[in-house]
Parts: C-alpha cells; structure tokens; sequence
C-alpha cells in the first residue's frame, strides 16, 4: 500500500472529508497538522506550492486537496492509485 500523508488543521472540514473518504476505504495515512506550527506550514507550503489545506500526498503524488481528491475518487482514478 502507498504511503498516504495528509496536512490539515483541526478545523477545517475539507480536511475531515478527506480523512473520512481515505477512512471509508480502508487506507491508513499519516496526518501532519499545520495550525500551530509554522515550519510544518512551510514545510507543506514547499512540497505542495499551495497555502490551502488539505494537501493530500500518496506516495511523491501531489494529489491536491479534498476536491481533487474526491474527483479522482468519481473517475475511478483513486483506488488504483491506493493499490486497491
């Protein structure tokens, strides 16, 4: 299984939907919150080029954030991806 790492925040719900979505399919992910810590922001920041969270990694994959995530989820596109 590919190595799932998502950056959030404890109150943003596009953070909660991702983990929800990635939960209800079984994939376990490595969550890195950014809302206190200004280096794990940056750190997120370089990785993805994006301020937004969340920004959703499977393996060196930038996916993006929920939508992009929730769209590849409609094409069929994830499980593949996932290795499911």
């Amino acid at each position: 299984m590919p190595n799932v790492v998502i950056y959030s925040t404890t109150i943003c719900p596009y953070c909660a939907r991702a983990k929800h979505l990635l939960h209800r399919k079984g994939v376990e992910f490595e969550e890195i919150l950014v809302d206190h810590d200004r280096e794990l922001m940056q750190a997120m920041f370089e990785r993805s080029r994006r301020h937004t969270v969340p920004q959703i990694f499977i393996d060196d994959l930038h996916v993006g954030g929920f939508d992009d995530l929730a769209r590849l989820e409609a094409r069929g596109e994830l499980d593949p991806l996932l290795g499911l």
